[in-house]
């Protein structure tokens, strides 16, 4: 079993392939990829650490799987827990919205004690407001992908990402 599970939910398959990616970075012997429609999210209570990757639908709505299991997650111990999140979203068509499903992942899973890392800065993006920002709204709490306009800019994202949070993971 790999030290890590990397959670995703994807109707588009961007946050799947995201995931692919990132399990690639960190060492796909590092990562256990499940897809959250079809894994129980208590499955990350058997990991050291997690990732979970979510996009944010419309105007700022959860995708279908992660709406479906978003209770599940109130269940599962993640007191201590290492996490880290990247959220897909949509900067130009939907920018008062971008990344909000991610913002709401990271509100619940701060209240359920979990220890999140891998924030990641707003220099670059073009968006009105965001759910998915820190207080000082000087970062993203989790790595900001935007695969509809910027996909030219998410395998160094992602690159840098996973350098940044390899220490936090135990890589």
């Amino acid at each position: 079993m790999a030290s890590i599970a990397l959670f995703y939910g994807s109707s588009t398959c961007y946050t799947e392939m995201v995931a692919e990616k990132i399990a690639n970075q960190l060492g796909a012997n590092n990562v256990d990829v499940f897809n959250i429609a079809d894994e129980p999210m208590v499955t990350a209570e058997s990991y050291p650490a997690v990732i979970m990757g979510i996009p944010t639908w419309d105007y700022g709505e959860l995708q279908e799987d992660w709406e479906e299991i978003w209770d599940e997650i109130d269940d599962v111990d993640f007191e201590g827990k290492t996490v880290a999140l990247y959220g897909l979203g949509d900067q130009i068509g939907y920018p008062e919205w971008f990344l909000d499903a991610l913002g709401y992942l990271h509100a619940k899973l701060e209240t359920l004690g979990a220890n999140l890392v891998g924030y990641w800065p707003v220099d670059g993006y073009e968006f009105e407001e965001s759910k998915a920002l820190t207080t000082d709204g000087k970062q993203f709490v989790g790595l900001a992908l935007d695969e509809e306009n910027e996909f030219d800019q998410s395998e160094q994202r992602i690159a840098t990402w996973c350098q940044q949070i390899k220490p936090a993971l135990g890589l």
